[in-house]
């Protein structure tokens, strides 16, 4: 765009009326851009639309999802080397980097009842008539990746979906776990948190079903016929502890390169330390009959037609599972299209392309989207048309079991990323319906922006209009900008934004169709064709979202941060801890008195094995000042930046504000990391340690809170308070360069 006329002195960062991809005028802002920026920005985008073409993610997906193509598999690097070729045709400068690390995969698995009714577990998925890819012929069978080695013989116990309230209920009925194995139904959580927290508990084994009241016939109909979960369906998945840190766990912050120093495999604290292994609802089936004991109460009940009891077992289960601690490779294909006025500001664009088994939907629907965004792109370049900043497109390998080839390579360029990077821009899978936006709030104005641009496909109005109207018929009223979710984890923003302080969007379409097919032999490109975007109209839609923020975010006189979003969350964040204390100690004081004045006593059931709940400890008075006055520090700060972004000196380059900018993000980093998890070093946004994928905001304070560490609590309000203040001051020099 205008850059290549040179690089201009700005008359306006903030622009009134744009032409929008739709054709039309839209009266908005285009943040970052002079208004005659803005029109050529406006134009550019149109030019990348016209080029999208739905014919080719569809070709890709079925190429690419052929066959099995897991990290280390042969198919993987086939699909390495295809989307490597089809990069370099497109003049990307790009190559294959590959890392070496820690893969089990299956080398025994035995599960079986014993007793008056012996059951043998098939452990199979078998392909379904008309779906030639479907059963995964050559691939990995069920199985869940980084479980321990175990041979081990117990009764068996019903713990509904493993988290943390449900060992609560089995305290209460005075239930233990302990030397038993523990089955659990998919859901409530996140699957790595199932098998710890039956550790912690002393359960010596762990089984994870996918109950058909949860993705399953209680849905609808089951596959091939409908697109729910069948009775042979598993979800395969990884229960690696990623809460601690993702990615290999033999090479903890180094990236996991030949020559890289490593751990020995019992000195990786990220390991599952017993046997758990996922099965179909039909394999669970038997077992689950065979529980005696007490009916579980509603909420535990799945749609299997069986009375669900807690347990034990009638019989004893033995589980044995063996596994290939093989080393094997990830290969990350990295594309770059360099910069022509700053070639070290890097935005970069990610999805990843292994899957556990044929993986059409999971990722390869995002994946096949990126390839489309990045073909256009280079054919913009071929015009003659160059970037401002360099734009990077990476497709990662080895997400599934533990992001590992996002973190290697972050953790390899983790300096330079210091340095050069502005931005990271995620997709996993996609599909038909309701665009979702999530990521850093410094970026919530600006993804709302280019959402206003883009036309959904079924209803002709923009994404950002129809996401508005499902919240209007859920009974929100949408702002103008729609609140974008904070990041936890789960996919490969993590290393970006969690590690290294880069600013991180994740998108993607669904919510419309149905699905059971997660993780399973039967994420076909039949499936996905049949059930979910089988015009690939909305890969088209979400190369529109992608791409636009991506040349945006490249070609902007000044980059779209804006603060004030991210202030009001923070802001938010810090009330909380108030509310959440003040009710913690209300409720503890009065449930106290009912169990010291025998009230509770003399409501329970003495037929039932409820047990009487501890006197707690008393919730003490904590001192949230620092942070409030942070707070206000910061509000003080993101005020007179966004202010001054909107009245900057016209006479000033943009290339002067990048690196203030760039540095906020990395402002929110605290270099001792997250207490017990010094990996995460990001103190506004991290996984929780025991919601998985869940966020945690300012996590340091917030978990101490939720664990009744007050000790903790204390000692970390200072240190939060110090990150929020260093943030504002960053965001103070930032503004300084505006001028």
């Amino acid at each position: 765009m205008c850059k290549n006329l040179g690089v201009p002195k700005l008359t306006a960062l903030l622009v009134v009326s744009a032409v929008s991809a739709l054709g039309v005028a839209q009266d908005h802002k285009m943040i970052g851009f002079s208004p005659t920026d803005a029109t050529k920005e406006s134009q550019l985008e149109s030019q990348f639309d016209s080029k999208l073409d739905r014919n080719n993610p569809k070709t890709w997906l079925k190429r690419l999802s052929a066959k099995p193509h897991h990290v280390g598999s042969p198919y993987g690097l086939e699909n390495a080397q295809f989307m490597l070729g089809l990069f370099k045709s497109w003049g990307y400068d790009a190559q294959i980097e590959e890392f070496q690390v820690l893969f089990p995969s299956p080398k025994e698995r035995v599960l079986e009842l014993k007793g008056a009714h012996p059951f043998k577990a098939k452990l199979k998925e078998p392909a379904v008539p008309g779906d030639p890819t479907s059963g995964g012929a050559g691939g990995l069978p069920p199985y869940n990746a980084y479980s321990a080695d175990g041979d081990v013989t117990a009764r068996l116990m019903y713990v509904n979906y493993g988290m943390p309230a449900d060992y609560e209920t089995l305290a209460a009925q005075g239930i233990d776990v302990k030397g038993k194995i523990v089955i659990s139904r998919y859901g409530g959580g996140w699957r790595g948190l199932k098998p710890k927290l039956a550790y912690e508990h002393g359960a010596i084994g762990c089984i994870i079903y996918s109950d058909p009241r949860d993705d399953g016939y209680y849905q609808g109909d089951v596959y091939p016929k409908g697109p729910y979960r069948n009775e042979n369906g598993v979800q395969r998945g990884s229960v690696m502890d990623m809460p601690i840190r993702p990615g290999d766990p033999l090479t903890p912050g180094i990236g996991a390169t030949k020559d890289a120093t490593r751990l020995q495999r019992d000195q990786a604290e990220t390991l599952m330390k017993i046997p758990v292994t996922a099965i179909s609802y039909g394999d669970a089936l038997p077992l689950l009959k065979s529980l005696t004991g007490d009916t579980v109460p509603d909420g535990w009940r799945g749609g299997l037609p069986i009375t669900y009891h807690y347990g034990p077992s009638d019989a004893d289960v033995h589980l044995k599972l063996k596994f290939n601690w093989d080393m094997v490779s990830a290969r990350d294909v990295v594309a770059k299209l360099p910069g022509k006025d700053y070639p070290d500001e890097w935005v970069i664009r990610g999805n990843h392309h292994d899957g556990w088994v044929t993986g059409a939907e999971d990722p390869l629907s995002g994946a096949v989207s990126l390839l489309e965004q990045a073909r256009c792109v280079g054919e913009l370049a071929k015009t003659g048309w160059r970037p401002s900043r360099t734009m990077v497109f990476c497709l990662w390998d080895g997400e599934e079991p533990a992001l590992l080839g996002s973190t290697e390579w972050v953790e390899t360029h983790f300096a330079e990323l210091g340095a050069k990077g502005v931005a990271y821009i995620n997709t996993d899978s996609t599909g038909r319906g309701y665009l979702g936006m999530s990521g850093s709030h410094s970026l919530e104005s600006f993804i709302n922006e280019v959402a206003r641009g883009v036309e959904d496909p079924e209803t002709h109005k923009t994404v950002l209009e129809r996401a508005k109207d499902r919240m209007l018929v859920g009974g929100q009223t949408p702002p103008s900008d729609i609140e974008i979710g904070a990041l936890g984890s789960g996919s490969d923003f993590t290393p970006f934004l969690q590690h290294t302080g880069i600013a991180a969007l994740d998108l993607g379409f669904g919510g419309e169709g149905g699905g059971g097919i997660y993780h399973s032999a039967y994420d076909t490109f039949d499936w996905y064709t049949r059930f979910d975007d089988g015009t690939f109209d909305y890969s088209i839609a979400l190369a529109k979202v992608a791409g636009h923020a991506m040349l945006r975010l490249a070609n902007a006189d000044v980059l779209p941060l804006q603060f004030g979003h991210l202030s009001d969350r923070i802001g938010g964040y810090v009330d909380e801890f108030s509310k959440m204390t003040d009710k913690m100690r209300t409720d503890t004081e009065r449930q106290n008195k009912l169990i010291e004045d025998g009230t509770w006593a003399a409501t329970m059931d003495p037929h039932e094995h409820t047990i009487m709940p501890k006197v707690k400890p008393a919730v003490p008075f904590i001192n949230f000042a620092p942070l409030q006055n942070a707070c206000a520090k910061l509000a003080a700060a993101a005020k007179a930046y966004d202010a001054a972004l909107a009245a900057a000196d016209p006479s000033l380059d943009h290339g002067r504000s990048d690196a203030a900018l760039m540095a906020t993000e990395r402002a929110m980093l605290s270099d001792a990391g997250l207490p017990g998890r010094p990996w995460f070093k990001n103190a506004v946004y991290a996984p929780g340690l025991y919601t998985g994928y869940g966020v945690k905001t300012l996590p340091g304070v917030r978990e101490a809170i939720d664990q009744r560490d007050w000790k903790l609590a204390e000692a970390q309000v200072p240190v939060v308070a110090g990150v929020i203040e260093k943030l504002a001051a960053a965001i103070d020099a930032a503004r300084a360069k505006l001028g």
